[in-house]
């Protein structure tokens, strides 16, 4: 069986093995490390996160960063694309970050939401694909309560619908 291939199973191995694994802020990031993606210090990964399963290295997590259960980063469809998590960013549970995208520091992936696009630093998305809908005064994923975080959320005006 050629290196390359053997390298591979391992990388394979090293996901499984990180999505139940306890220590989400050690063991956890850890074996994410050991497969090549970059992750900062104090990030959190949660239980059953899927980091790109065949390029990790082209995954960067930045400092005090959440990424919450069941949250899949797929970083590349076809060429080497990348995602880059900048530092304090939440994203929230079963979450979905598409290849190409830079989520900006402090910014907040509500639970669910595809992001296609890259987010704006201080920002809160939602949907699919996500969309800003509101400004964030604080991190979500730094030392702030989260009544403090939902107090200094600003709501992101739509603009009027055209008439038919």
């Amino acid at each position: 069986m050629p290196e390359r291939a053997i390298h591979g199973l391992f990388k394979r191995a090293l996901q499984t093995l990180a999505r139940v694994a306890p220590g989400a802020k050690s063991l956890r990031v850890t074996l994410h490390r050991w497969r090549g993606v970059t992750i900062g210090e104090g990030a959190w990964i949660g239980y059953d996160v899927i980091l790109e399963t065949s390029r990790p290295h082209l995954v960067r997590i930045g400092a005090r960063s959440v990424i919450s259960i069941r949250a899949m980063f797929v970083a590349h469809f076809r060429g080497a694309e990348g995602i880059t998590v900048e530092d304090d960013v939440f994203i929230g549970p079963g979450a979905i970050i598409l290849p190409n995208v830079t989520i900006g520091r402090g910014a907040v992936v509500t639970a669910g939401s595809v992001v296609s696009s890259s987010v704006p630093p201080m920002t809160v998305v939602q949907g699919n694909p996500a969309r800003p809908i509101a400004m964030c005064g604080v991190t979500l994923a730094g030392d702030h309560t989260l009544a403090a975080f939902y107090r200094s959320l600003r709501p992101i005006k739509k603009a009027p619908r055209a008439e038919r």
